[in-house]
This record gives C-alpha cells, structure tokens and sequence, in this order.
C-alpha cells in the first residue's frame, strides 16, 4: 500500500489558500488535469459526504465523496468512488498549516491506496507528481504567487 506525501510553502496567507482548495468541487477552475466538475445531487461541496463527479481533460470521468472537513483546522479528506486508474481504497489528506515567518502557508497533501502488484511506483508517481505537484503549481498560478520552495517525497 503505497503512501504518497507531497508538500510545499506557498507565498500566500493560510486563509486565502483555504479560500482556494476549501471548496470540495472547485477544482476545475485551478488544476489543469480537471476539466469540468459538479457535486451530485446539487449538494453543496462543503457538505461532508457529498460526491464530486468530473472529467479529466484526456475525457476520463472519476467520482470521489469528501469524507472530512474542518474550517478550524484547514483539513479535508476525500476518497475515490469511481476512477479509470487502478487505485484502490484511495482516501487523501489535504492540511494547510500557517507558516508565521512570512505570513505563507505550509501545504501538505498525502494519500494511502492499493494498487496491481508491480505498479505500486507508478502510480505512486501518477499521483505525487501529475495530481499534487502540479496542483500546488496550478495554485500558485491562479492566485498570481510566485514559488518559495517545495519540499516533497513518496
């Protein structure tokens, strides 16, 4: 079971980044791989247990429910209902924690899965680098923040 953990300091204060990645169903507006978004049932995308469905821009479409959310703490958790990719039993993690030196914001977005035997790297690396790598990046680009530094690891 692979647990994939990426992190990075973003140049921002902790409540605007919260502004950005808090809405459950707002993806598609800052990472390039989403292509468009709706919450089933028109439930609204803070509500815990709500189901986003979108696409991919390659076309392929995923599911995924928000399992946690905490306003207080700056946390969600989701997991994967329906997805093309072999990852099985997905559930991630994503915390934002206020760097005060500089008034930025520590991101870390982490995730445990199963996965076919021998693609374990693989799709470890789909998921650290394609989905939180350069979501941190589409962030930065959306919010108009240049890069500090990225710390990050399998």
């Amino acid at each position: 079971m692979p647990l994939v953990k990426r992190s990075t300091v973003l140049d921002a204060p902790v409540e605007a980044v919260w502004d950005v990645i808090r809405d459950f169903n707002g993806h598609d507006v800052w990472h390039p791989l989403v292509a468009d978004s709706h919450t089933e049932r028109g439930d609204p995308p803070d509500r815990v247990g709500c189901v986003r469905n979108f696409h991919l821009a390659d076309g392929a479409n995923l599911r995924e429910q928000l399992l946690t959310l905490s306003d207080l703490e700056q946390t969600f958790s989701y997991c994967l209902l329906d997805t093309p990719v072999p990852l099985f039993n997905y559930v991630a993690h994503v915390r934002l924690i206020p760097v005060t030196d500089g008034d930025r914001t520590f991101w870390e977005w982490e995730s445990r899965f199963d996965t076919p035997a021998g693609r374990e790297a693989e799709l470890a690396d789909l998921v650290g680098n394609d989905v939180y790598a350069a979501g941190f990046e589409a962030v930065r680009d959306h919010m108009g923040i240049g890069e500090i530094g990225g710390i990050g690891h399998a």
